[in-house]
């Protein structure tokens, strides 16, 4: 197997958490710092700091639970609505499609399992090419400050401050 240097993955790795770093993220007045585009009193959007392709972010709620099931029904309406501006967002700012959705647990993909949240993830075209088919290894295409910027704009404008 082929290597790909990240040194940048090595805070992901010795970072010793006692609390939830979304609710750490919630609770933060400094959004810029951690990445987070949009607050209102039921979620937030955040990049993710090791997204799979350039604009992943998260719509996370502020309610701290691992299920989906213990969200109440006008959360999970809110977070529907969110999605759907979250489209609106990625569509402006260039994704030629969209993965949604929620990884629930440890054994379903989550990275973080204690506290849900909705992956974003913008798709280009080509965007799996031959160095992820054959190099096992993926290309980004756009510096990650840059990018948040460009959304935190767009998403200013659909979802307000």
């Amino acid at each position: 197997m082929d290597r790909l240097y990240a040194p940048w993955r090595r805070e992901y790795h010795l970072t010793k958490r006692t609390g939830c770093v979304f609710c750490d993220i919630a609770q933060s007045a400094n959004d810029d710092e951690n990445y987070v585009f949009y607050k209102d009193e039921i979620c937030f959007f955040v990049m993710n700091k090791f997204p799979y392709n350039p604009g992943h972010f998260m719509i996370i709620p502020n309610t701290h639970t691992p299920n989906l099931e213990d969200l109440t029904q006008a959360q999970i309406t809110h977070l529907s609505l969110m999605a759907q501006k979250a489209v609106i967002i990625l569509k402006k700012w260039g994704a030629d499609g969209i993965n949604i959705g929620f990884n629930l647990g440890f054994d379903g993909g989550a990275g973080i399992p204690e506290h849900i949240h909705m992956q974003v993830v913008p798709r280009f075209r080509r965007d799996v090419n031959f160095m992820t088919t054959i190099a096992n290894t993926r290309v980004f295409s756009a510096d990650f400050d840059e990018v948040y910027q460009q959304i935190k704009k767009i998403a200013k404008d659909i979802l307000g401050e």
